[in-house]
């Protein structure tokens, strides 16, 4: 499975749990083209978000899905919930694997770069290269990354997950100073860096 959905719903203030519940009914209502990967609650950075990952057998199953709720009414239960919606189209690096569901977490990074305009070819040479030191023994594991193929291009999305805070800051200190982290050549192809600190919903089958 290498395309993905990420849809990020803005909701208002203190209907988090409210709208997570509804999201577990409807997206155990799945179809054979599509598989929830992740659904996620903003801890750190942008609050008061939901975020899910899907992935797709093929783009043929990403549109249609993408069609029916678009024209669905409150195809996911929670427009009641919500104050914005934002899709997203990602393609995974073509070396990764994502990590099997599981409880990777509870803590899980997701990061979002913009870059400069011919700047994911060479940042993808940078991470093939890089990211097998990066989650080798005595860092951590990367649950995968994936670059966008609509919207404002060229970014990419890169998800971590973390047994703690405390891990993260240890994990991410010491990679810089072993010089396992970042890649080489990353820091020309950047414009712009965006983080949100996530904990997964009950339901989540990354945990």
């Amino acid at each position: 499975m290498r395309l993905f959905e990420l849809i990020t719903f803005t909701l208002r203030v203190r209907t988090t749990a409210d709208a997570l519940a509804r999201l577990e009914e409807t997206l155990a209502v799945g179809s054979p083209g599509w598989t929830l990967m992740g659904c996620w609650a903003s801890e750190i950075g942008p609050l008061n978000q939901v975020i899910v990952l899907r992935g797709f057998a093929d783009e043929q199953a990403r549109q249609a899905e993408r069609e029916r709720y678009l024209l669905a009414r409150d195809a996911f239960g929670i427009e009641g919930f919500m104050t914005d919606m934002k899709v997203e189209n990602y393609t995974l690096f073509p070396f990764l694997e994502p990590l099997a569901p599981g409880a990777h977490g509870p803590f899980y990074e997701l990061r979002v770069y913009d870059l400069v305009p011919s700047g994911l070819a060479p940042t993808l040479e940078g991470w093939k290269k890089a990211v097998g030191p990066r989650t080798g023994a005595g860092y951590s594991q990367v649950y995968a990354a994936f670059y966008a193929t609509d919207g404002r291009t060229p970014r990419y999305l890169h998800i971590w997950p973390y047994a703690s805070l405390e891990q993260r800051l240890d994990v991410r200190t010491r990679a810089v100073a072993d010089g396992v982290w970042p890649p080489e050549n990353s820091g020309p192809q950047l414009r712009d860096m965006h983080s949100t600190l996530c904990l997964p919903a009950r339901f989540s089958p990354l945990r």
